[in-house]
């Protein structure tokens, strides 16, 4: 089955290359399908090298910033593969986690596979209540939707092409994440998880993602999805 990584970018100067010569060590990827968000930061300079390193790599670009979650449709809209799987340019995950996360779906043991934060994996220990915040959104993502989910909000995320395509999209931030959650759980489409190394970032790193915003925005989402398609 080909495997399309799709890696949403905005303002990665210092990692957005480590980060794709990540994905190509790994050897999983048949094609990579980065999205430049409207980086302003220098990041958009460094696509000609990037797109030395292999024939593999396809690059957009968004004229100006619109968020994650539009980054990753245009991403899902240009990919040509079997297998969608959402990488971050951060290097805050680890590609040689692939093999685990596609095997359920490459097996025919799943059609959606997220890789768990809090399922034994090596992690750096990180931001007290950025962890109790993602707890308490995927606990209500269980009761909601009636699963056992451990982390709604991680970032790898791995679908079958075909479930992709039976869903509208329209998140534009990092709303996307409990929205693709809902969709996915709506339309009958059990979740496997797999145990995943995460390295987080500081702040001062360049982590963007502020709990204290997004925490209320996922929870609205959450609930609105579970209702409105």
């Amino acid at each position: 089955m080909k495997l399309s990584v799709i890696v949403p970018v905005y303002n990665e100067y210092e990692t957005v290359k480590p980060a794709i010569e990540a994905i190509l060590a790994v050897d999983k990827a048949d094609e990579i399908v980065v999205v430049d968000d409207g980086s302003t930061d220098g990041t958009r300079e460094l696509y000609p090298d990037i797109q030395a390193l292999s024939d593999r790599i396809r690059i957009f670009m968004h004229a100006k910033n619109q968020g994650k979650g539009a980054a990753v449709r245009t991403g899902f809209e240009k990919a040509t593969g079997d297998i969608y799987l959402i990488q971050d340019a951060d290097l805050e995950y680890d590609p040689r986690d692939y093999e685990a996360l596609i095997r359920p779906i490459v097996e025919n043991r799943a059609t959606v596979v997220y890789g768990s934060r809090f399922r034994g994996g090596p992690t750096k220990t990180m931001f007290f209540w950025h962890m109790v915040g993602n707890k308490f959104l995927t606990f209500v993502t269980n009761i909601m939707y009636n699963t056992i989910l451990s982390d709604m909000e991680t970032c790898y995320k791995v679908f079958r092409a075909d479930v992709i395509e039976d869903i509208p999209l329209r998140s534009r931030g990092f709303e996307f994440e409990p929205e693709i959650t809902s969709k996915v759980l709506k339309r009958g489409h059990r979740i496997y998880e797999v145990p995943i190394s995460y390295n987080g970032r500081e702040f001062d790193e360049g982590k963007k993602l502020n709990p204290w915003v997004e925490g209320p925005k996922a929870l609205y989402y959450l609930v609105k999805y579970r209702f409105v398609d």
